[in-house]
């Protein structure tokens, strides 16, 4: 089955609210045969989480070092890269890790962004792109466009 990894911001986010999008994008890809990946799976302890941080303690799947593991494979072994940055405040680390690990792998990316004003709008991030879009919608089109006969 082909996937999409489901990038974007975690730490600051709240545990609600970096999940619910993924939720439904995992839903909405899985109704085309496409396997929608969250980082954020396996780690339901977090769901009383207000705001997640990077400090990754808990089970091994949520210490730093597991954390970057699995990341680091899910970006590399995936079809696709969406990347959501809808009303981030602040630069994701973790996420710019990923768009540089989905590029050196040559992975299709689709960023989620708005016109103007996010603070991941810089140079790496335009020129990683292959698809820029203004909503989740558009960027499941997307992957299911590159990804369904």
């Amino acid at each position: 089955m082909k996937t999409v990894y489901l990038g974007g911001p975690i730490a600051g986010v709240s545990y609600k609210d970096c999940n619910n999008w993924r939720e439904f994008a995992v839903k909405e890809l899985a109704k085309y045969g496409i396997i929608g990946i969250s980082p954020t799976r396996h780690k339901g302890e977090f769901g009383s989480e207000q705001i997640m941080t990077d400090h990754g303690e808990g089970n091994i799947m949520t210490t730093g070092r597991g954390i970057i593991t699995r990341d680091r494979y899910d970006t590399t072994s995936c079809d696709v890269f969406l990347a959501n940055l809808l009303g981030a405040d602040r630069v994701s680390i973790g996420t710019m890790f990923e768009y540089a690990w989905a590029d050196l792998s040559r992975k299709p990316i689709i960023t989620v962004i708005e016109k103007e004003g996010n603070p991941h709008e810089h140079n790496f991030v335009r020129e990683a792109t292959g698809y820029r879009v203004e909503t989740l919608e558009e960027g499941l089109w997307v992957a299911r466009a590159i990804l369904t006969p």
